[in-house]
């Protein structure tokens, strides 16, 4: 039996005079009879909670800065009314800091043999599976004096996936495809090498790109157009090993990472090529492959959820192992990865002559631009000692990148906010080039 505030309210009123001989609220109530009656029927009254219903509905995903909805319906199947409150409760990342109170609990009053559904609003505030953890619901009586008290679990789950922020940038992008593609009004050479269709010569063009054959069949000079090479294979490859769980501002690098990695992947499949993802540390953490055009985009967004970055070192040729079965004909390999010199040197550039045998290698890394703020500091000691030692990180920094370019790697390097759109130009650059 759980008594209420009111409960306690009257017993030390009505007991006022014994207080001294009852000092406890039990015996304040022993001594106050028909509170202590009151009390009694007030409790039977109440309608048990053991016996009540509960079904669940609503969202199961959601993106990360979105809302989502739960309904939770509760059945009174008892003889009394259910009079109640609710709470539903979940992990607190699901709310905002501030907003779980008034969030997950809600009041019931439910006739007997009735139902009611209530709705709880999360707002999760972290990428991942959020589960739905157990419903308590308080039973008052009829007075408010006495109340029965129990938990139910009533399993949920949301996925809270990636927030893709980087997708402001696709139309643009979309616009450069088009153009290098030729689909464009404007009277552009493709860079690509598949041939395409054949055009009246313009002024300006490339005399190179005149087919003589078919000139010799007509009267008017023929141009060969050409296009991006279509059905290319692309595998992105996220480390998800400790360099990823470095935060860059409010943001792991391991999100920025999904968030370039998104961009391409919605950028790629609208220029007709096919993509692929692993995630790899110590071993495989996720995997897309195979999947339609129109598939490809939701099944990354679902699969890279729930990753999160493991503290461990990640085993370089394990990934490289993974990455050639993978992609078994030639491919671009997009490894998302850091740039700190000891991974690069004592795991990556040894397996290195493996992947750039067959493949065409491109490294994207976050770059923390607190560093190129601390290397403009100036004015006191201690901010000169800062402007030298982020000075010194850039250096080696770029060492490691001229390291992995001597291999022939394109390197990408941006912070996180730039990482993403510069992912993309360099795919259209190396679509335009025809070296995919």
């Amino acid at each position: 039996m759980a008594l209420t505030g009111r409960t306690a309210l009257l017993a030390a009123l009505g007991s006022l005079p014994v207080g001294i001989l009852a000092p406890s609220w039990t015996g304040m109530l022993a001594v106050n009879a028909p509170l202590s009656l009151a009390i009694l029927c007030d409790y039977s009254l109440a309608a048990p909670v053991r016996t009540l219903q509960f079904t669940r509905s609503g969202d199961t995903t959601v993106r990360l800065g979105d809302g989502a909805e739960i309904q939770l319906t509760v059945t009174n199947p008892t003889r009394r009314r259910l009079r109640a409150h609710l709470r539903d409760a979940w992990p607190p990342s699901s709310w905002l800091t501030g907003t779980e109170q008034a969030a997950s609990r809600h009041t019931l009053n439910i006739p007997a043999g009735e139902r009611r559904r209530v709705t709880t609003l999360l707002r999760p505030t972290r990428r991942g599976d959020r589960r739905a953890e157990r419903v308590t619901v308080r039973s008052y009586g009829p007075l408010g004096l006495a109340a029965r008290q129990g938990n139910h679990h009533v399993p949920w789950t949301v996925r809270v996936l990636p927030p893709f922020t980087s997708r402001k940038h696709l139309p643009s992008r979309l616009a450069r495809l088009r153009e290098l593609d030729g689909r464009t009004s404007v009277l552009t050479r493709g860079e690509g090498t598949e041939f395409d269709s054949l055009r009246a010569y313009v002024p300006g063009d490339d005399t190179r790109s005149i087919d003589w054959r078919a000139t010799a069949r007509q009267s008017a000079v023929a141009i060969r157009t050409w296009r991006p090479e279509r059905d290319r294979h692309i595998l992105i490859v996220l480390d998800t090993g400790r360099t990823s769980a470095g935060r860059v501002g409010d943001v792991p690098r391991l999100d920025a990472a999904m968030d370039a990695a998104l961009l391409l992947t919605a950028l790629a499949t609208r220029a007709g090529d096919r993509v692929d993802l692993l995630a790899h540390d110590r071993r495989t953490r996720a995997q897309v492959q195979g999947r339609a055009a129109g598939e490809v985009l939701s099944a990354m967004v679902t699969a890279m959820a729930p990753l999160e970055p493991e503290l461990v070192e990640t085993d370089a040729r394990g990934l490289a192992a993974t990455a050639l079965a993978s992609a078994p004909r030639r491919s671009l390999i997009v490894l998302l990865t850091s740039l700190d010199a000891a991974p690069v040197e004592e795991g990556l550039l040894p397996v290195l002559p493996r992947l750039t045998q067959r493949h065409t290698v491109l490294v994207a890394s976050v770059a923390d631009p607190h560093v190129e703020e601390m290397a403009g500091a100036r004015g006191t000691v201690d901010a000169v000692y800062e402007a030298a030692a982020a000075t010194q990180a850039q250096t080696q920094r770029r060492r490691t990148a001229e390291q992995l370019q001597r291999h022939g790697v394109v390197v990408v390097d941006a912070t996180p906010d730039n990482l993403a759109p510069a992912l993309a130009d360099t795919y259209l650059a190396l679509k335009a080039a025809g070296r995919l």
